[in-house]
């Protein structure tokens, strides 16, 4: 860390001046120092942004262990095809 004053720091021409919108996303991390920003940063990836509409309703459904097992073999993204697969069951019914 640098402890310099203001007029001490040289200019960079080369480097263009902050906005406000640069800093929006910024996160201050008291004390700083490697582990702190490290944890600070690991705990923001943790939380969920805002979510897309329609928003989801968490929920709970019993599958036989063998039909919940087939389903999650199937990868990455499993309950959201789960969610497509009812969504068109429900159109069929119509």
């Amino acid at each position: 860390m640098i402890d310099a004053a203001p007029e001490m720091v040289s200019f960079d021409p080369d480097s263009p001046p902050t906005r406000p919108d640069d800093w929006k996303e910024a996160l201050f991390v008291p004390g700083g120092g490697y582990p702190a920003v490290k944890a600070a940063l690991e705990q923001r990836r943790r939380t969920r942004g805002p979510q897309k509409t329609p928003k989801k309703v968490p929920t709970t459904i019993r599958f036989d262990a063998d039909v919940l097992q087939g389903l999650r073999a199937t990868g990455k993204g499993w309950q959201t095809r789960v969610n497509e697969a009812m969504r068109e069951w429900l159109e069929r019914r119509g």
